[in-house]
């Protein structure tokens, strides 16, 4: 007895579409959204809290927050120590509150931060 294989092709029967922007939550609102309308903060290997200005590159454990004051403040009352699992200092609790001011309160409307900015946007 002999077997014979047919080659088969595969098709999709699915359109041509583009993959969905990854998405996150904000620890402080709980709102979710594009990961790119998020500032991603890091607990560093140290233990330091940092914001990711590297965009997703930093080593350590992660949490997202708004672009929005009101979030940054509501966060830093417990929601994000929990979230990286670590204690926060006052020195790093006075660098992400300054960082909030450049937020607005607004959370459809943020400010640049300082060099944020792409090159060619004028």
């Amino acid at each position: 007895m002999t077997t014979t294989m047919r080659a088969t092709t595969r098709t999709s029967t699915k359109p041509d579409t583009h993959r969905p922007a990854p998405q996150r939550t904000c620890v402080a609102c709980r709102r979710s959204g594009d990961q790119s309308s998020f500032v991603r903060l890091v607990r560093s290997p140290e233990g330091a809290v940092l914001v990711d200005e590297q965009r997703r590159r930093a080593p350590g454990r992660g949490a997202y927050l708004c672009r929005d004051a009101a979030c940054w403040t509501r966060a830093l009352k417990g929601a994000l120590a929990a979230s990286l699992r670590t204690t926060i200092t006052e020195a790093d609790r006075a660098a992400l509150l300054a960082r909030a001011e450049r937020f607005t309160t607004d959370t459809d409307v943020a400010e640049p931060a300082a060099g944020d900015e792409r090159e060619g946007d004028a």
